[in-house]
């Protein structure tokens, strides 16, 4: 090899020697120098790497780029949790208006949030002109009750001489259509007595059933109309949590089972799942979910509030979540190959409890990942490792 090197430098010596002679002009014998030096480095490199491969030198191995412990995929006990949003509202929503047109309001006696009872006197209405009503009803009344009761003996004596022939038959039936006129009228005087003594227990507005009141209209001095809202009152006191879910969500949800409900306020309850909606809106394909609450301070009606609804557990593949690395809206992990380099792997993630995450594609089990450190390594990158951590699946198991 020594030999041949020496042979070309001769050559291109020579070469150079015949350049200066045949051209005389300094461009060109510089481009001949710039090709002789070049020829130069290259054999020498030549030399060089023989040489090191003579002597029996191993090439540079590249040094890791980050000391890592790993771990492997265990199969754990992951309870079903299905997160929601809605709104808190009202179970029922009572409205309690007035019956009576054109009173006038003398007492007020609840405000938004009191609890009342059913019965409880809410408000009072002046009864002045119904009093007065109910007493020209009863005058009535009794002047038609003696009207009749005069046709009726009058009736009853007729009869008794339809059979003699004092009277004709055309009289006879002359005091018997009186008879039935006058208690006509007595049913029509009673009627509108009813009426009036009716209007007179509508002048106090009364609680249909127990429960808050949520809104209050009334005012004192004030006159209002027949139907006039006045208040609002949630029926029990009882409130509701209307969740948002998907129509392929729907399916995994079942009448009484448990939800996690944490409202704006941070407040957080246990519910229970009373009823799925029948049907689904045909713009965002959602349905909802009514969810009965317990009593809480800190939760109230028109409330936003999250949710989830928990279900049966499955034993499934996991990974802890430091080991998981988040580019560009996916979720990679890198798993360790032969002569510790590393690769980076798409994964399939589903549920989550803790620490553990679960996966659905991209991992199988066996295989070592590097359990902390990802986000700082790129796909073919050399590690170091020095801890096999194993993943204790009792860590994350479903809580019995």
């Amino acid at each position: 090899m020594t030999s041949f090197i020496r042979f070309d430098l001769r050559a291109i010596h020579r070469s150079m020697h015949r350049s200066t002679h045949c051209i005389s002009d300094r461009a060109g014998f510089a481009i001949y120098s710039v090709a002789a030096c070049a020829l130069f480095y290259c054999a020498t490199a030549v030399f060089s790497s023989q040489s090191q491969a003579a002597d029996g030198k191993k090439p540079v191995t590249p040094k890791p780029s980050l000391t890592v412990s790993t771990v492997q995929p265990a199969m754990r006990n992951l309870p079903f949790r299905l997160p929601a949003n809605g709104n808190v509202s009202a179970w029922q929503e009572a409205s309690i208006g007035s019956e009576v047109n054109g009173l006038r309001l003398v007492s007020v006696n609840v405000n938004v949030g009191d609890k009342v009872t059913k019965g409880q006197v809410l408000a009072t209405f002046a009864t002045d002109q119904v009093t007065a009503e109910v007493a020209q009803a009863q005058a009535s009344y009794r002047e038609v009750e003696a009207s009749a009761l005069d046709a009726t003996v009058n009736a009853d004596k007729a009869r008794t001489l339809q059979a003699s022939g004092a009277l004709s038959d055309q009289q006879i039936n002359q005091y018997l259509t009186l008879e039935k006129s006058a208690k006509a009228r007595l049913e029509v005087a009673k009627a509108a007595l009813a009426v009036q003594q009716v209007r007179m227990k509508q002048t106090r507005l009364l609680a249909p059933d127990n429960g808050v009141i949520s809104m209050r209209s009334a005012t004192l001095g004030a006159v209002v109309g027949s139907g006039a809202e006045l208040f609002k009152m949630i029926r029990g006191g009882r409130l509701e949590w209307r969740a948002e879910v998907t129509s392929t969500e729907l399916a995994n949800i079942k009448p009484g089972s448990n939800v996690s409900v944490t409202a704006a306020s941070g407040a957080k309850v246990q519910g229970k799942v009373r009823m799925l909606s029948p049907t689904v809106d045909s713009v965002t394909r959602n349905a909802l979910v009514y969810v009965d609450l317990p009593a809480h301070p800190d939760i109230r009606a028109g409330m936003f509030a999250k949710g989830e609804f928990e279900g049966g557990a499955s034993n499934v593949l996991s990974l802890p979540q430091q080991a998981l690395v988040l580019r560009d809206g996916f979720t990679y992990a890198m798993r360790l190959e032969p002569g510790n380099k590393v690769a980076q792997v798409k994964l399939q993630t589903g549920r989550r409890m803790g620490d553990a995450v679960e996966v659905l594609q991209g991992a199988k089990a066996g295989e070592q990942f590097v359990a902390s450190g990802a986000a700082f390594l790129a796909d073919g990158d050399v590690v170091k490792v020095v801890t096999v951590l194993s993943a204790s699946p009792a860590a994350s198991s479903a809580p019995k």
